[in-house]
C-alpha cells in the first residue's frame, strides 16, 4: 500500500516533492521526566503535483513532521528532502521553494488585502515594483480583486483564509504545507479553500495537508498517510484505505422493533461467508458485509417485500474515511501534548 521512498537524489528530484526516511524527534526526558517521541521513524514519499494528506489523532506527530520538513525544527535522526534539497543541510534552499500556512491566519487585519500582499512581497525581498505586480496577480488568482482595498478584519473566514494562502504563494512555491487550513471555517469558507487548493495543484504545486476534517482529506487528497505515535500506520489512496477495511455493506433500519427478526433473516441471506449480521437494538439497524452489493440489496428488498415488512431505511453503504481512521487508530482523539510542542 505504501510506495517505497526513492533511493537516489535523482529519483527524489524527478518524482517526489517530499521524501522523509526514518525521521525521529524527542521532547523532554530530562530530570527523570519521561521522553515524548513526537516522531519515531516516520517515512514519507510525496509525489509531485499531488495533494498528500497526513491524518492522525492529536499528538500523532503531524505538526512536528511539518515543522521538520519546513526547517522550523531539526530532527534528531533521519533524513528528509523537500523540492530536492536536504532540509538539514540546505534549509535556505528549502525555504525558497516552500510555502506554509498554519492553523491561524498570519495576515494583518488593519492593512488592506493589497497592502498585506505587498508587505509580504517586500519581506520576501521582491523589489517594490515586482511586489506590487505579484500582489495584483495573487488578488486576481485567489478571487480577491474586488476586495483588494478592504481590510481583512471585515472579511469572511473563507476570504481571510484565501488571503492567507495567497500570502504563502508570493514566491510561487513548489511545495505548500497546509496545517489545519480550514479550522474554524463555516461550510462555505471550507468550500472556498478547497477550490483554491484544487486550483493550486492543477498548476503543479504539491500540497502537504494535515487536517482533522476527514471529509476534507477524502475530497482533496490523492494519497493519505495515517500516522500515530510518530510513525506510519499505512498509506494509500482514500478509496484504497476504505477497501482495506471492508467492502460494501447492506444496511436496513426496521420501522418497528418487532420486525427485527425478519430483517435479520433477510440480511443473513446475503451476508458474506461466515459473517452474521450486526444488530443495533437501539436504532433498529441491521447490517452485514456483502460480496456483491447491488444483487444483495435487491435480494433483501424483495425478501422484505414478500414478508410484508416495512422499513425506515434500506441501502448499500461503503466504509467512510472516519471508519478507516477509527479502525486504524482506535477511538483515541486526544492525548497530552509535550510542553515544547503545542500540537504534535
Amino acid at each position: 500500500m505504501k510506495p517505497p521512498p526513492p533511493t537516489t537524489p535523482a529519483a527524489a528530484s524527478s518524482s517526489y516533492a517530499v521524501v522523509a526516511e526514518g525521521l525521529r524527534k524527542t521532547y523532554g526526558g530530562g530530570r527523570g521526566a519521561p521522553a515524548t517521541h513526537a516522531l519515531d521513524g516516520l517515512d514519507l514519499a510525496v509525489p509531485r503535483g499531488t495533494v498528500y494528506g497526513l491524518l492522525g489523532p492529536n499528538g500523532a506527530g503531524k505538526t512536528t513532521a511539518v515543522r521538520v520538513l519546513t526547517t522550523l525544527t531539526r530532527a534528531d535522526a533521519g533524513h528528509a528532502t523537500v523540492a530536492g534539497y536536504d532540509v538539514g543541510r540546505r534549509p535556505r534552499d528549502v525555504r525558497r521553494r516552500i510555502g506554509l500556512t498554519g492553523q491561524h491566519t498570519a495576515v494583518d487585519g488593519i492593512l488592506t488585502a493589497r497592502q498585506n500582499l505587498r508587505m509580504f512581497g517586500r519581506l520576501f525581498h521582491l523589489d517594490p515594483a515586482r511586489a506590487r505586480r505579484r500582489a495584483d496577480e495573487l488578488l486576481d488568482a485567489f478571487g480577491l480583486a474586488h476586495a483588494a482595498d478592504q481590510q481583512p478584519q471585515h472579511f469572511s473566514g473563507g476570504m481571510r483564509r484565501r488571503l492567507d494562502l495567497a500570502s504563502s504563494m508570493i514566491l510561487a512555491p513548489e511545495v505548500l504545507f497546509l496545517d489545519e487550513p480550514t479550522t474554524g471555517l463555516d461550510p462555505r469558507g471550507r468550500s472556498e479553500v478547497w477550490e483554491t487548493v484544487r486550483g493550486l495543484t492543477a498548476q503543479g504545486t504539491t500540497v502537504v495537508l494535515t487536517t482533522h476534517y476527514l471529509d476534507e482529506a477524502d475530497k482533496l487528497s490523492d494519497r493519505i498517510a495515517v500516522v500515530d505515535h510518530g510513525r506510519n500506520i499505512t498509506e494509500d489512496t482514500p478509496a484504497g484505505l476504505k477497501r482495506a477495511i471492508g467492502g460494501d455493506r447492506v444496511e436496513v433500519v426496521a420501522a418497528e422493533a418487532r420486525d427485527l427478526p425478519v430483517v435479520r433473516a433477510a440480511v443473513a441471506r446475503v451476508a458474506g461467508s461466515g459473517t452474521a449480521p450486526s444488530t443495533d437494538e437501539a436504532t433498529l439497524r441491521v447490517h452485514a458485509p456483502v460480496a456483491e452489493g447491488v444483487p444483495a440489496l435487491t435480494d433483501v428488498a424483495r425478501h422484505l417485500q414478500d414478508a410484508g415488512v416495512a422499513v425506515a431505511d434500506l441501502g448499500l453503504r461503503r466504509p467512510t474515511l472516519d471508519e478507516v481512521f477509527l479502525t486504524l487508530t482506535g477511538a483515541r482523539t486526544d492525548v497530552p501534548q509535550p510542553a515544547t510542542e503545542a500540537a504534535a
